[in-house]
């Protein structure tokens, strides 16, 4: 049946053709005097010749086997040549064989005439065959009249073709990125998607075409046009566009109800990779330049060096062990009291690496300074990565003493070991909620930044603290709930809708750990520009919006214990020094003495061993002068808005005068 369909198709181009070519010498016969002059003999004759040869060359040449829908410039580059081949033979006929045969022949220049003319004729109905197959459709007027000259004319009907169930597409971006992934679409007949229009900011580009895909401006026009076009996927091919900017595309097109993906276009490193489009993921809507670690650096600093991880099964413990085991350490070791998890990472690491890597696992816990001994004992770390946290900001305000006794007691032992078995650096992980705390995690997090310093200030140990916000896709973070919440059709749950956060990758966060910890000297607290923070209930919306999910509610839950409406990375603006790394900075605080630091674990030892939460929890409140209740903090940022409604709460945030600061120093 297939067979019968292509053979069909094949003489029924060559059908047209022929009669392109009678008409051509017909208006040749018209117009040329010395034609009709010739005999009817050898008008034929000049004429039968001329068809053969150019139909055998177009035969040969397997010009009637190319799919002429899909046509470009290499399928017309050979019809010229075909052609040109068979004119050369003609004009070989016409002053060889016509002349010992006494045939009377056309002038050269008769010849040349007719058969560019046929040529041109011929390219022109393949053009215009492609053109309706391409722009054809059922929405538009434009469309129904080219579907309907595919169906009288070429007996076509694209609405049965496997072409017409592609998935249409508007590209945004008419550069190098877009033209590639169009090309790749256009010459991949398996392709599931196709592309009819770009849209791009410049001007220079704007109403011209590119392969025969037009190029439109990125105005409200445009939204008419998608929907003419019946776009169903709109693409960002924009690798050189900054974040901003990309930022306000995406906010601009998801009014569409489109969906949006990303195409990834190879970069030098990953050239002749597979492209490819992926969903718009979470990570790209943070809309902000990646960090930038280097990756020399931190490797030369770690490598042959023994590590410790501890919490190194969770989400950043894990992905430290991934971006350490690439810099040829002497040995890492895991460290957690979850098995699971460290299981995994173990896994992971032996699949990848094999007998490369030497890889130790222990489960332990870091407030059991007894096994943590042996562990020290048995391995003699060089480096200590501190990751062991309870870090679930309601559940630690019900557990008031487990979250002191794991995080701050915990990182005690660790500091004390690190002193007793001449560990060379320790490195804590911290949160943006140690800073001006309203929850027990938060505080329990800026006493461990607290011990940290002070410890920088005796011994013999290099010390320092790296502080970031939330991480997206970590245990616990609102992304895996989100999207759970999603997938069972909803509702979505918010505590407050007016709740904004930092947010970073896994990767970010890792790799900011490690970079710290490469360019550390001894009681820094390091802080990432993070860029903008992010309106939680924006992140819901993108979410529900990319999933492709409809009628999925957002509830407001109201704000959980110890939880406050916005989070702050620094303590004291003024103190702020620049880094090697433009996005990374160094907060510099005046430590505590050694027996203020004392003092105050006196007072939390004497509180958990009261076993009671309310007095652990006011014990913590004395210590950490800066942790306030979360409705003193909430409250007076609810007033300020009362008070100047047309100021933004972003514009409240320390952080955001972090950076002015930073560039007014040096």
């Amino acid at each position: 049946m297939r067979f019968k369909q292509l053979f069909k198709v094949k003489w029924t181009l060559v059908l047209y053709d022929a009669i392109v070519f009678l008409a051509t010498f017909g208006m040749l016969f018209l117009l040329n005097k010395s034609i009709r002059a010739m005999s009817i003999r050898d008008i034929i004759i000049n004429t039968a010749v001329s068809a053969f040869l150019v139909f055998f060359c177009r035969l040969f040449g397997k010009i009637y086997s190319q799919i002429w829908r899909y046509g470009g410039i290499q399928c017309y580059i050979r019809l010229l040549v075909t052609d040109l081949i068979s004119m050369c033979l003609y004009i070989g006929f016409e002053y060889g064989i016509c002349h010992l045969m006494n045939i009377q022949r056309f002038s050269i220049s008769t010849i040349i005439a007719v058969m560019t003319f046929d040529t041109l004729v011929v390219l022109a109905m393949r053009m215009a065959y492609r053109y309706c197959f391409k722009c054809c459709d059922d929405i538009s007027v434009k469309g129904k009249f080219l579907r309907f000259l595919l169906v009288t004319v070429a007996h076509v009907d694209p609405t049965i073709k496997a072409d017409f169930k592609k998935i249409k597409i508007a590209i945004i971006g008419a550069g190098d990125a877009g033209v590639g992934l169009m090309e790749e679409l256009q010459n991949n007949n398996n392709a599931a998607y196709t592309p009819v229009c770009f849209v791009d900011i410049n001007a220079k580009k704007v109403g011209r075409e590119i392969n025969s895909v037009p190029v439109y401006p990125a105005d409200e026009a445009t939204f008419d046009i998608l929907a003419d076009f019946g776009v169903q996927e709109i693409i960002f091919a924009l690798p050189t566009v900054d974040a901003q900017r990309k930022h306000e595309l995406f906010n601009y097109y998801k009014q569409t109800g489109c969906k949006i993906k990303i195409y990834d276009y190879p970069t030098m490193q990953s050239a002749g990779s597979k492209r490819h489009l992926r969903e718009f993921d979470i990570e790209d809507l943070l809309f902000r330049k990646p960090i930038d670690v280097s990756d020399e650096k931190m490797k030369y600093y770690y490598k042959d060096k023994i590590v410790l991880i501890t919490g190194g099964g969770g989400s950043i413990g894990s992905e430290l062990c991934r971006q350490l085991a690439k810099a040829s350490p002497k040995k890492i070791v895991i460290l957690d009291i979850y098995e699971n998890g460290v299981y995994d990472v173990q896994q992971e690491l032996k699949i990848k690496y094999g007998a490369e890597i030497d890889l130790q696992v222990e489960i332990a816990s870091i407030t059991n300074k007894v096994a943590m001994k042996r562990v020290f004992e048995a391995y003699r770390p060089q480096i200590v990565i501190n990751a062991a946290a309870h870090k679930h900001v309601p559940l630690m305000e019900h557990n008031c003493i487990e979250a002191i006794e794991n995080n701050v007691f915990g990182t005690k032992n660790l500091l004390e070991l690190c002193e007793e078995y001449g560990t060379e650096r320790f490195m804590m992980v911290s949160t943006d909620k140690a800073v001006n705390p309203t929850n027990v995690m938060g505080a329990t997090k800026r006493m461990c930044e607290m011990l940290v310093q002070s410890e920088s200030t005796k011994g013999k140990v290099k010390c320092s603290a790296t502080r970031f916000g939330n991480v997206l896709g970590s245990a616990g973070s609102v992304i895996p709930l989100f999207k759970k919440q999603i997938a069972s059709g909803g509702p979505v749950t918010l505590t407050d809708k007016r709740i904004i956060r930092y947010f970073m990758t896994i990767p970010e966060a890792a790799s900011l750990v490690l970079q710290s910890g490469a360019m550390a000297h001894n009681g820094e607290l390091f802080v990432l520009d993070m860029g903008q923070p992010v309106k939680i209930l924006d992140l819901a919306e993108n979410m529900i919006r990319l999933s492709g999910v409809n009628n999925v509610e957002i509830v407001e839950t109201g704000l959980r214990p110890g939880e406050k409406l916005y989070e702050e990375l620094l303590v004291k603006t003024e103190e702020l020094d620049k880094t090697e790394n433009s996005m990374i900075f160094i907060e510099r605080d005046e430590p505590h003495t050694t027996l203020e630091m004392e003092a105050k674990l006196q007072t939390l030892k004497a509180a958990c061993a009261s076993g009671d939460d309310d007095i652990a929890r006011e014990a913590l409140r004395s210590v950490v002068p800066t942790f306030k209740r979360p409705e003193s903090v909430n409250d007076k940022v609810e007033m300020k808005k009362k008070d100047k409604n047309t100021i933004d709460i972003t514009d409240k945030l320390n952080y955001n005068k972090a950076v002015e600061v930073s560039n007014s120093v040096g």
